[in-house]
């Protein structure tokens, strides 16, 4: 994902009159209302902080909220919260508030988050800047399942049915929405006569293409004292988990070829690794990693080499099969760490692609894989250049069970 300066403008600065309930008394704007023991901006804000791509984070609140919003952040880490500003009187008056806050920064990419939007994953953020790399203009956003109707009134009648939409083309937009800063800066200073729903609007009225990336379902953004209910009911739904580490060995040989296969990444050399499946070394010490975490087998039990079926296979459904094992047990990955040991072929030059097929296999975040290379220093069988050992490390999060 490069070594961008990618800075984050969170947008609390809406009064949130819908999040009460009629007859209840005013709880305060629904960002900070209380999920659990955090806020809803503290929870939003959080997984900015939190991710190491994330380098600047300014906070947009109201004028009447500043003390509000320090007390709701005051609990996380501020290396990256670089200000608060307040807020105009629109959302789009107030995110242009918040970059102007970022121009001395000077962020090459910029992601615009609303802060009632407590439940937005590293994955989803991670989907919007790699997409950066090729578009002005990322968003996550989810395809419209439900059907849509077209509701109006009429002087007799109230909600009356009027036209059924084709779904085909609809798609539920989300944030954060990722943009170019220099870009976004350029066509919020040219729309301030106008008035737009969110940033994408604003660059789709500048002429810009849009990309659409994949957002996330628990993404949803809080507006009626129903949504609050769900976010506590989110949050005070937290089984007990324990944390298990499992870990892996394997060695392959050398054989006449011309590429290796490591980590699902093919790395030309003047041999390859001999083995009944692809042979991929890497692949295979992080699948028994996973199975040792569970305590559940190895890679043989599961895909025994006598088996016919899985000669010549490609070793990512081996390792799908294992997270679906910690998956189907109501557990998740929290961390893969892989070292490869060889004298040749240099790892170094393949770290990142390595990586970053690991973490789409396992369709984990990037920054949960690490994948390291040694030498043994020109001894024993890896010395020789006889072939390659790999280890492997998997951290899991599972259910406690007694």
């Amino acid at each position: 994902m490069g070594s961008q300066k990618i800075a984050a403008v969170i947008v609390a600065a809406g009064r949130g009159e819908r999040a009460h309930r009629q007859g209840e008394s005013d709880k305060g704007p629904k960002q900070y209302r209380q999920m659990g023991q955090t806020t809803v901006l503290a929870k939003a804000v959080q997984c900015f902080s939190s991710h190491p791509l994330i380098s600047d984070i300014i906070v947009v609140t109201h004028k009447d909220d500043d003390a509000l919003c320090q007390g709701a952040l005051a609990d996380i880490d501020h290396d990256k919260i670089r200000s608060t500003v307040i807020g105009g009187a629109s959302r789009q008056s107030s995110v242009f508030e918040g970059l102007k806050a970022l121009q001395d920064l000077e962020p090459e990419y910029v992601l615009v988050h609303d802060g009632v939007r407590p439940f937005v994953s590293h994955g989803t953020i991670e989907r919007v800047v790699e997409a950066l790399s090729h578009h002005k203009a990322v968003l996550p956003a989810l395809p419209v399942v439900d059907t849509i109707k077209r509701v109006e009134d009429t002087k007799t009648h109230t909600n009356i049915i009027r036209e059924t939409v084709d779904r085909s083309n609809l798609w539920a937009a989300q944030t954060p929405q990722g943009f170019h800063f220099d870009a976004l800066l350029s066509a919020h200073k040219l729309a301030q006569a106008d008035t737009f729903t969110d940033d994408c609007a604003v660059m789709e009225w500048q002429g810009n293409d849009v990309h659409v990336v994949k957002g996330n379902a628990e993404n949803f953004k809080i507006t009626t004292p129903d949504d609050i209910d769900e976010a506590n009911k989110r949050m005070s739904e937290t089984k007990i988990m324990e944390t298990r580490v499992g870990n892996g060995f394997d060695v392959h040989a050398f054989e006449e070829g011309n590429a290796v296969i490591l980590g699902g990444v093919s790395i030309p050399h003047t041999k390859k690794l001999k083995g009944h499946s692809d042979a991929d070394v890497g692949l295979h010490t992080i699948t028994d990693a996973i199975y040792g975490a569970l305590a559940d087998g190895d890679i043989g039990s599961h895909f025994p080499p006598s088996d016919p079926q899985w000669k010549g296979a490609a070793s990512d459904q081996f390792l799908i099969h294992a997270c679906e094992r910690v998956k189907a047990r109501g557990g998740r990955i929290l961390h893969l760490d892989l070292t490869l040991m060889c004298e040749s072929p240099k790892v170094g030059p393949h770290r990142d692609a390595i990586r970053t097929e690991i973490a789409r296999i396992c369709a984990l975040p990037i920054s949960r894989v690490a994948v390291k290379a040694t030498t043994t220093e020109q001894l024993g069988f890896t010395g020789r250049e006889e072939g390659i050992a790999a280890m492997a490390t998997a951290t899991i999060q599972l259910p406690f069970e007694e």
